[in-house]
């Protein structure tokens, strides 16, 4: 028989925290992660959890200081469940325990609620993947975004369909989520203005596994593209459901069906889906290729899904804030965050707007062929 051991929460930051006789003079910087840990999710928020956990192992491996004197760099991942009613527990725990930043959370609907509570005790907060723009429009001086929002996800998504594909008829459906909702609101409303017919509105919950009857009315009007709003978790059965009943249109949607997860959920069914998500593939980036090499050496390359890029680069520029400003104090930081210019793995220049957004993203088109993403095109927003 074998034992398997898991550690989250505070085990996880005290393990993280250890650093022997060697560093027990060594006061420590804490920073914590709220991502979904368990459900459906789980493999996403895993994958954020590991690249924050390269960005520490590399500040404390290259004995970064702050203010000249040495700290030992840790983390604390919480796991929030994707549900809002807990994101915004583990919120208020990770304030409770003087966290110097905060690195989540990965839906839009958590980040929405956790947003609130961080701003009110003055902790900076980087989202590595939540893309709505109302997260921003709260007016949080906390808030930062290290990817593409919807607006320019949503908007790709629709040009291509009308520019590439010459699509005339969509149906679109959504969660009712934040982020997914927001997300096929920006494709209708751009579908419409580009002369595409929409014709079919559906909603959905982000429980729900049997689309048969919202896909039986969409098959009826016959749409080239079905849009989708809303996670890998149930793309990947409305997907199959879809080839089942007869329907050939291609599945389009967000980041949240992005990650190479979605293949593993919808089986063969998952060929010809089209996704959209912030930034370049890392085989296009300077110093995406070696990162990647280190991030299989260090977890398998099972592990990768989509967001521990954004969440290694969120990491980084949190420390460097701190080194520049010779504190850990997010009151003392959090005004260096704001005019970072940090060359990092997403981006050579990662630098942020006043609300908050990610300046000058970029986002990826990638087409699902034989099970494997596929990149289509690269556009930088404007």
């Amino acid at each position: 028989m074998t034992s398997s051991w898991r550690l989250t929460g505070m085990s996880l930051a005290l393990f993280a925290g250890l650093g022997l006789s060697a560093h027990a003079a060594e006061p420590r910087v804490l920073i914590g992660v709220a991502v979904p840990l368990s459900g459906p999710l789980a493999a996403s928020g895993q994958d954020a959890v590991n690249g924050v956990q390269m960005a520490l192992n590399r500040l404390n491996a290259e004995h970064a200081a702050i203010g000249g004197k040495a700290v030992r760099w840790a983390m604390d991942a919480e796991d929030d469940q994707g549900l809002p009613t807990q994101a915004t527990l583990v919120a208020q725990k990770l304030v409770d325990e003087g966290v110097s930043g905060v690195i989540g959370h990965q839906t839009s609907g958590c980040t929405f609620p956790a947003a609130r509570i961080y701003a009110r005790a003055g902790i900076p907060q980087i989202t590595p993947s939540s893309t709505s723009p109302k997260i921003a429009e709260q007016g949080y001086k906390t808030f930062f975004r290290m990817i593409a929002n919807d607006n320019a996800l949503g908007a790709g998504l629709a040009e291509y369909a009308h520019d590439t594909l010459h699509v005339q008829r969509v149906a679109v459906i959504d969660d009712r989520t934040a982020y997914g909702q927001g997300l096929a609101d920006v494709f209708a409303a751009t579908a419409k203005k580009l002369g595409m017919d929409v014709v079919d509105r559906e909603y959905t919950d982000d429980k729900t596994s049997d689309f048969s009857a919202i896909l039986t009315r969409i098959k009826a009007d016959h749409p080239q593209v079905i849009f989708y709003g809303g996670m890998y978790s149930q793309a990947g059965p409305m997907v199959r459901q879809m080839r089942q009943i007869g329907i050939t249109a291609r599945l389009m949607g967000g980041d949240g069906i992005c990650a190479p997860i979605m293949a593993k959920v919808a089986g063969d069914a998952v060929n010809g889906t089209i996704c959209a998500q912030g930034g370049a593939p890392l085989s296009e980036l300077p110093k995406g290729k070696a990162w990647k090499a280190r991030y299989d050496a260090e977890f398998g390359a099972a592990a990768f899904q989509l967001y521990s890029p954004n969440a290694y680069d969120a990491a980084m520029v949190l420390a460097h804030a701190m080194m520049k400003a010779g504190s850990s104090d997010p009151k003392v930081y959090l005004p260096y965050i704001r005019h970072i210019d940090y060359d990092g793995v997403t981006d050579s220049d990662i630098h942020f707007t006043a609300t908050g957004e990610l300046a000058d993203p970029s986002i990826t088109l990638s087409e699902f062929e034989h099970g494997v993403k596929v990149p289509l095109a690269v556009e930088q927003v404007r």
